[in-house]
Parts: C-alpha cells; sequence; structure tokens
C-alpha cells in the first residue's frame, strides 16, 4: 500500500553477522549473530523494506575478490530468507580508506544510490550501525542513527553523542522499532 512502506537500512558486519579484524573474506567467515536473523525477518513481517549498506576494504585490499563477497552475500540472503526475512539491496564500498572515494562509509554515496534504486527515502529512516562512521553518515542525510553494541559498538558509543540511540543488538533496536505507533 503506498504510503505505508516502512524502511531500515543495516551496517552488515558487526550488526547482522560478527565482525572480524582479519576481514570476513569467504562465506564460511560469515556467521550471523543471534537473534539478527529473527530481527530482520520480523521487520520484514511487520511491513519493513531492508537495505545493507556496509564498506568492504578487503576487496581495496586484495584480501577477498568482488565473487567471494558476492558468495557471502549469497550466503547472508539464504540465512535470512531461512529465517523468513529479505532484503531489498546490498551496497558495499570495496575501496581502501585512503582511496578518496565518494561511497566509503561516512561519505553519501552508497545512501545515493540505495535511494535512486530502491526508492528509500533517507530521512527518518533508521540506519542501524556499530561505528561512528555509520552514525556520522546517518547524521549526514538525516536518518535517523541507531548504534548497537555488537561489533564495534562498545567502542564507538563513548565517542558519539547523546542525541544516538544505542540498544545492545540488532533484535533489541527491531524490538523498538517494532513496538513504535506507526507513522
Amino acid at each position: 500500500m503506498p504510503g505505508t512502506q516502512k524502511f531500515v537500512i543495516l551496517d552488515r558486519d558487526g550488526v547482522i553477522n560478527h565482525d572480524s579484524a582479519d576481514y570476513i573474506k569467504t562465506p564460511a567467515e560469515w556467521v550471523p549473530l543471534d537473534g539478527s536473523l529473527e530481527a530482520i525477518a520480523a521487520l520484514n513481517r511487520a511491513g519493513f523494506k531492508i537495505a545493507v549498506i556496509t564498506n568492504q576494504s578487503g576487496v581495496g585490499r586484495g584480501l577477498l575478490s568482488e565473487a567471494a563477497l558476492d558468495q557471502i552475500h549469497s550466503k547472508m540472503l539464504e540465512a535470512i530468507g531461512k529465517a523468513g526475512g529479505n532484503i531489498a539491496g546490498i551496497y558495499y564500498c570495496p575501496h581502501r580508506p585512503d582511496d578518496g572515494c565518494h561511497c566509503r562509509k561516512p561519505a553519501t554515496g552508497m545512501l545515493m544510490k540505495l535511494e535512486e534504486e530502491l526508492d528509500f527515502p533517507l530521512t527518518g529512516t533508521p540506519l542501524i550501525g556499530d561505528t561512528a562512521a555509520d552514525m556520522k553518515l546517518a547524521q549526514r542525510v538525516g536518518a535517523r542513527p541507531i548504534l548497537v553494541r555488537t561489533g564495534y559498538g562498545a567502542d564507538a558509543s563513548a565517542e558519539l553523542c547523546a542525541s544516538v540511540e544505542v540498544y545492545p543488538d540488532l533484535a533489541s533496536a527491531a524490538a523498538v522499532l517494532l513496538a513504535e505507533p506507526p507513522i
């Protein structure tokens, strides 16, 4: 129904799945966080359309190929599907931090592409992440910044302003979104 669609933007590593300082380089290394797949499915059932945005500098560093990244994303989508959920789109930045691209968070390139291709409104849309870069990106585009303490979130929360919502994990953040009255 027009006007009733709700949206959520998720970071990947540290929000949906366990993160690694050595990067997630293979499908075997992609392991979902407890409750994350069920949270995505619950959001979908409640009418939320979900997209994923993720910095993947491991590609630019030569640690994994784009084909391997596609395999990781296929595993993620399959796992989410088995839990009863789906992802409308996945957007990633393959560049290293020093490449100066327009897509690496907190730059806005991925969100501009997502907004255009999926007709996602950015203003007010929850953007759930585990880093200061995620929160800065949300603030830059007028999205609703939500920090989770999984991944790097426990470290990032100390440096963020009081206006950022903070929850233990994706499941907790989703529970809050699901309990909010419809707009």
